[in-house]
């Protein structure tokens, strides 16, 4: 066992510190601000212009019918592939009247 493994008496919440290979780096001083991941989101914040909320409605109703079509065309595009799915499995199980024939009805009124 090496020298450098931690033992059973160590404390398991240890952190180990990755040290790369190559000439030593500089080290930063510890601060609390630097903790954070990003920087403060204060400056998405208002910018003192009055909101648009017309323009923002308008956004959102376009943003609402662009997912409305999608929608749309996705239950078209899935009822397609159904009926085509049923056509070929009817022509390939040997049927040949598999396509409906629509037949102008016979109606001696017209």
């Amino acid at each position: 066992m090496s020298s450098n493994a931690p033992g059973p008496k160590d404390d398991p919440a240890r952190i180990l510190p990755f040290q790369r290979r190559g000439k030593p780096r500089a080290r930063v001083p510890h601060s609390p601000e630097l903790d954070t991941p990003v920087e403060g989101v204060e400056k998405y914040g208002s910018t003192g212009e009055p909101d648009n909320y017309r323009q923002r409605m308008i956004n959102n109703g376009l943003g609402l019918l662009a997912c409305i079509v999608l929608v749309v065309i996705g239950v078209w595009i899935a009822n397609t592939m159904a009926e085509m799915r049923r056509k070929q499995d009817c022509v390939l199980s040997g049927r040949r009247d598999c396509t409906p024939i629509v037949v102008p009805s016979a109606n001696p009124t017209k």
